[in-house]
């Protein structure tokens, strides 16, 4: 495969879950990560620091469709309901290539401490990112750190239902799992 074809972003992705999956994270290269996905190594680099970041490849991105979702809900919008209206703008992002590539890495990550503390900053990233959005509509910090959290969880919950239904819309599921802690919270007291 040439390496000027299009979509080398999403070949590095597959080619490195694929090698994490076959000989562990610790034991794939970046060279041969390049080789399998038919690009260079200077390629590689131009799209992620490390191979640990392959893993969060959209995390960015993913923040930046959280906060323009909650940006954007109606102005009389509780805090969950921006927030709801967060996941819905960044489920338009996921596609059938998140759902199936997500079992995968969601392995890798399992199997190496290393990526689950990169997993586990990816989470707070998100929680601040949307925590920003909810105060810049006025949202007290607390209410607003709060319903961020939840939408994570939300986003997490939603992601393992859609990802195991292989079905449907990620937003429903996201919207589902909002709700079903939207009443959690109410049965706590």
């Amino acid at each position: 495969m040439a390496r000027w074809e299009p979509g080398a972003r999403e070949r590095m992705v597959v080619a490195a879950v694929d090698l994490f999956t076959e000989q562990g994270y610790d034991a794939t290269t970046v060279a041969e990560i390049a080789e399998r996905a038919g690009v260079t190594k200077s390629t590689f680099f131009r799209h992620f620091p490390d191979k640990r970041e392959l893993l969060v490849a959209g995390q960015a991105a993913l923040s930046e469709l959280l906060t323009e979702g909650i940006a954007t809900a109606p102005a009389d919008a509780t805090p969950l309901e921006a927030v709801g209206a967060g996941l819905q703008r960044a489920a338009t992002m996921m596609t059938s290539f998140n759902r199936e590539l997500y079992p995968k890495i969601q392995a890798a990550v399992a199997a190496n401490s290393e990526l689950q503390a990169r997993d586990a900053l990816k989470s707070v990233g998100l929680a601040a990112a949307m925590t920003d959005a909810l105060v810049a509509r006025d949202i007290p910090e607390p209410t607003a750190h709060l319903a961020a959290e939840l939408g994570v969880l939300a986003f997490k919950r939603g992601w393992a239902a859609w990802t195991q239904a292989g079905q449907g819309e990620l937003g429903t599921y996201a919207a589902a799992a909002l709700d079903e802690l939207r009443a959690a919270g109410a049965a706590l007291g």
